[in-house]
């Protein structure tokens, strides 16, 4: 069953390219007694998620912050090395956007958000999504209909919920 607002999210364990490469990052550590926006996409480099979602939490960043929003945090179905680069290349590591690697797809799959599409080589990817955490706690849940949306889950729209 798909995660709700109320829900707890499920321990996982993430992938970042830390000083000494690759290292895990405990979801529940970057979420406890914090508030954070978490959004997930169908893939680094692909057409929506870099023209128009990741661009819409750059430019919410600081008004995300005024709100009381301790960290932003792409999740994707992609290694920490591609992540690393695409976060390099569309600005958001330079803005302070967290991008972490959901490389086995375990976090996906454990909220439900898992999709496939084999004829564009899409396989146990993230649909869009955004959200609002609070203690671990999912206060807010934005979910495209198709993953070539980027409306209810950009990052204007989740901050005019807040």
């Amino acid at each position: 069953m798909p995660i709700k607002p109320g829900d707890t999210l499920p321990d996982a364990t993430l992938l970042h390219v830390g000083a000494d490469g690759p290292a895990p990052v405990a979801l529940a550590d970057k979420v406890k007694g914090r508030k954070v926006v978490i959004f997930g996409l169908p893939g680094a480099y692909t057409g929506t998620c870099t023209t128009a979602h990741v661009p819409s939490f750059i430019r919410t960043k600081d008004q995300f912050a005024a709100k009381g929003v301790d960290e932003i945090i792409c999740v994707s179905v992609n290694d920490p090395f591609v992540m690393d680069a695409w976060a390099d290349s569309t600005g958001a590591k330079a803005a302070g956007i967290a991008f972490l690697g959901d490389a086995d797809a375990s976090f996906t799959k454990a909220i439900d958000m898992a999709f496939t599409a084999p004829p564009v080589g899409l396989f146990d990817r993230s649909k869009r999504f955004s959200m609002l955490v609070e203690d671990g706690v999912v206060r807010i849940l934005n979910e495209e209909g198709s993953p070539g949306e980027c409306e209810l889950s950009a990052g204007e729209t989740l901050l005019d919920q807040i």
